[in-house]
């Protein structure tokens, strides 16, 4: 072997790290040990040690030197001894040091979290961003039930920051362990730290979309070895919403967020307290929806069903064939196959009812005809959401209303027909241009969140524009947009009527695709402006106000509309946290009376 090869080999063992080092240092003390002993052996005198006991001695005195301390014999046998000892101690000096080194390697993998998980059934989180801490709350709210549960959590950050920082703002995590793996999401030996071929389901955050859509392709490109669980992700980006779901493929649901924040937008600025319903209906706080099979209810009418449950709502059917209906006709029949859309608090407490619950028809109002007229609207600040706003709110306005935009940019969409659309770039938060534009003229006002800034400071300036428009007494409903929970608590003294916080509520809609991902049908019916919606009606338009009477009632007043009542909000408590007077899925003979100002919500076509 040539030496270039030699140096060749011995380079590559060297690079095998602390193992290879180890045998090294072994290799050199056998040598020095056998030199030792050779050398040594001739020089022994009047000692009658054999080959083994001067081996034996050899090796102590280079364990250690003091041993050499009692050393007799002849001057050539001392030096041998202490030669064996000086070496030794080179010897130990270099294990000691490469077992330091060893060690901290070994500590700073294990920081950096580069060992795999070995769970089954556990629901993986790839990314980090401001979302990860609603999306683990609600995943800790949804696993209560389970003896043990596990969330792991893989991103391109350092694990113990990560760790920290969950610490810091969840706490107690209860029952459910948080397992933090740093790596990138989108390198597959990275991905394979999670184990994802034992996993429940997979959540990829919406952070940035290139590296969104590239964390699918490694997901959809990787060998799974049984089952595939469900993945589901969210775009920031409407126009990458194509190219996220063919990277992903049929095993992913990817939600369109932009989209998302705009349609609630729209809503709420049409139904005061919208958005604590849909955050009620999102998070694992109290009632969700769930889809169930009922054999017991087949040939049964829907009108009957919705009577069917103690502690359930029923909203809708999951057909055979996979379409979803939200409140079908009273008279559509169930058939073998179809499932039945509810709510209700969890999937345990749906059980049919033992008897039919008590309805007080005396109690029924004769539905008022209403007069729809033409609205102004006027929407502050601009933002990438803004034309999607314009865009879902024509189809809801009359011929004759108006929009008016005041913010930094023009409106960028064509107005809907009939509708007259104004812009002034203006700033916001100055309480001289607010009172310029005569907001109290205006029915509606919607205060976007601005991407100019970042989310704190758009938080910062949103509030100074509600407290502005709070102390000018505008009359107009108000729905503001916040990209921080924490911000919207301290956003109450303002007195909004709905806020939209777009990435909370897309955090809570993922956890809920992730443990069932045939919701996802189900939440984007409701989002949409086709076919029924949620409403909040004035109560007393259902049963007559003051006159105690139960939630059986209503649901079979808004049946005679064709409308599915699923719940209620009392204006007493309309400003109370956290669910801000809204009732979901009522018990439907508990005694109720409605006041002035209470709404029922209903799912209806309009």
């Amino acid at each position: 072997m040539s030496r270039e090869r030699l140096r060749y080999w011995f380079d590559n063992t060297m690079s095998k790290g602390t193992p290879a080092l180890i045998g090294w240092l072994a290799v050199a003390s056998a040598l020095l040990i056998v030199v030792a002993t050779v050398l040594a052996f001739p020089f022994r005198g009047d000692r009658d040690e054999s080959v083994l006991t001067i081996a034996w001695m050899s090796l102590l005195r280079t364990l250690d030197p003091g041993t050499m301390g009692g050393d007799e014999g002849s001057p050539l046998f001392l030096l041998v001894m202490l030669l064996v000892t000086i070496g030794g101690i080179f010897i130990v000096s270099a294990l000691v040091g490469v077992l330091s080194s060893g060690l901290d390697a070994k500590l700073d993998s294990l920081r950096k979290g580069r060992s795999r998980v070995a769970e089954q059934g556990h629901t993986i989180v790839l990314g980090w961003s401001e979302e990860i801490f609603a999306i683990v709350a609600e995943l800790v709210k949804a696993k209560e039930s389970e003896r043990r549960s596990v969330v792991a959590i893989l991103a391109d950050h350092d694990k113990v920051e990560m760790e920290e920082e969950l610490r810091a703002r969840l706490g107690d995590t209860g029952r459910t362990r948080v397992v933090v793996r740093g790596g990138d999401p989108a390198e597959p030996s990275a991905l394979e730290l999670v184990n994802p071929d034992d996993a429940h389901a997979i959540l990829v955050l919406p952070a940035d979309d290139a590296e969104l859509i590239k964390t699918l392709l490694a997901l959809g490109n990787r060998t799974w070895s049984g089952g595939r669980p469900p993945v589901v992700a969210a775009v920031t980006e409407s126009g990458n919403l194509p190219a996220a779901r063919l990277a992903g493929g049929p095993h992913t649901e990817v939600v369109d967020a932009q989209d998302l924040a705009a349609r609630l937008v729209v809503q709420s600025v049409r139904q005061s307290g919208l958005s604590a319903v849909y955050s009620d209906l999102l998070d694992f706080d109290g009632d969700e929806i769930y889809i169930r099979a009922e054999p017991a209810l087949v040939g049964r009418m829907y009108g009957e069903a919705l009577f069917a449950y103690d502690s359930a709502t029923p909203i809708g059917l999951r057909l055979d064939n996979g379409a979803v209906l939200l409140n079908p006709p009273s008279g559509h029949v169930l058939r073998t196959g179809d499932q039945i859309v509810l709510i209700a608090p969890d999937d345990s407490a749906i059980r049919l009812a033992s008897s039919p619950p008590v309805v007080r028809p005396e109690a029924i109002c004769h539905p008022r005809a209403t007069r729809r007229e033409p609205t102004r609207t006027l929407i502050l600040g601009a933002n990438a959401r803004r034309p999607r706003i314009l865009r879902d709110l024509g189809p809801y306005l009359l011929p004759g209303s108006e929009i008016h935009l005041a913010g930094p940019e023009e409106p960028g969409v064509p107005p809907p027909p009939g509708v007259l659309i104004s812009a002034k770039q203006v700033d916001i938060t100055s309480r001289t241009v607010l009172e310029s534009l005569g907001v109290g003229a205006y029915d509606h006002a919607i205060v976007l969140s601005e991407d100019a800034y970042d989310a704190q400071k758009a938080d910062a300036r949103t509030l100074v524009t509600l407290l502005h428009l709070r102390d000018m007494s505008t009359g107009a409903a108000i729905v503001s947009e916040m990209n921080d929970e924490r911000n919207r608590r301290l956003a109450q003294i303002a007195e909004a009527d709905d806020y939209v916080v777009g990435g909370k509520l897309v955090s809570l809609l993922l956890t809920q695709l992730a443990e069932n991902r045939h919701l996802a049908q189900v939440f984007d019916r409701l989002f949409s402006h086709e076919g029924s919606e949620i409403y909040l009606k004035p109560a007393e338009d259902y049963v007559l106000p003051g006159v105690t009477t139960t939630f059986a009632t209503v649901v079979e007043a808004a049946r005679r509309r064709g409308e599915t009542a699923i719940g209620y909000r009392l204006a007493a408590e309309s400003g109370r946290a956290p669910h801000y007077g809204v009732t979901l899925n009522p018990g439907k003979s508990a005694p109720l009376a409605f006041q002035p100002g209470d709404r029922v919500i209903v799912l209806a076509e309009n």
